[in-house]
């Protein structure tokens, strides 16, 4: 059996809901403009303010207060990241493409500093090719050479200067 409280809250939700829901549902239309959205956040609302009353909170002026809480979620839902499908951005005409001239590109510059490496003085030749084709860290390039870190980042350094020197002169 249901307590006079909770009688009494029930009698003031479905009150409130009776009084406010088409004023409601039209003011949320019209911040989402969809209808199934703005009925949804209406509900929300309602809820959020059944939760509260359950809570033992005090409400003054129930209209201000729906309206209140009716704003935060429409606030939230602003604030969402909306995701577009991609069938619906076809649907409206957006045609993706591919372009890969720019990976091409890469590639072929990457293959010009590769050939271009081999110009370099020996000593940076080694430590570029450890680095950059054969993707070594400095640790490992350190335990293979014998050279401190330190030293090898200083000749990586000094071979990259001397290789963009090279790749803006071919």
């Amino acid at each position: 059996m249901a307590s006079k409280r909770e009688t009494k809250q029930t009698v003031i939700i479905t009150s409130a809901h009776h009084d406010f829901e088409k004023g409601l549902n039209a003011y949320a239309f019209s911040k989402v403009q969809n209808h199934a959205k703005g009925n949804d956040l209406v509900q929300d609302t309602f809820i959020n303010t059944w939760r509260y009353l359950v809570r033992k909170g005090k409400i003054h002026t129930m209209k201000t207060f729906l309206y209140h809480v009716l704003n935060g979620l429409i606030i939230d839902e602003y604030r969402k990241h909306k995701t577009t499908s991609l069938d619906t951005l076809i649907e409206k005409g957006f045609e993706p493409s591919v372009d890969d001239s720019e990976q091409h590109l890469n590639s072929l510059d990457g293959k010009m500093a590769i050939t271009l490496i081999g110009l370099l003085p020996e000593k940076y030749q080694k430590i570029m090719r450890m680095r950059y084709v054969k993707m070594l860290s400095l640790k490992e390039m350190s335990l293979i050479t014998g050279e401190s870190k330190n030293t090898i980042a200083v000749q990586i350094h000094r071979g990259l200067e001397k290789l963009k020197l090279l790749y803006n002169h071919a």
